[in-house]
């Protein structure tokens, strides 16, 4: 017998599709990374980890707007600054930029 899916189901998929879509036509070449900070709160407590950062760059490279897609909230915020100060090449519009940013003490 088959078993049937309930129609919210697929509008899940059909939208995680749509945004995979979306990421793999916007990737721009880096021109300046910057690396964050190691936040002195996350080298007492010992936390490490990867925070995921989406970046809106304007199309002469620069920043936008970022917000974070995973990772450790204490590391969060020194993730985007660094994002903040990042350059991408110019492009034709505003894109999307996934930036994965890893944290480890020195």
């Amino acid at each position: 017998m088959r078993r049937m899916l309930p129609i919210a189901f697929f509008a899940v998929l059909v939208f995680i599709a749509a945004a995979a879509q979306d990421h793999a036509e916007s990737t721009r070449k880096l021109l300046a990374r910057v690396e964050p900070s190691y936040p002195g709160i996350a080298r007492t407590m010992h936390i490490t980890g990867t925070v995921r950062i989406e970046a809106v760059v304007a199309p002469n490279g620069t920043v936008k707007s970022t917000s974070v897609l995973g990772g450790h909230p204490v590391l969060a915020q020194s993730a985007m600054d660094a994002v903040r100060k990042c350059r991408w090449e110019a492009g034709p519009h505003e894109t999307k930029e996934v930036v994965i940013l890893n944290f480890r003490p020195d």
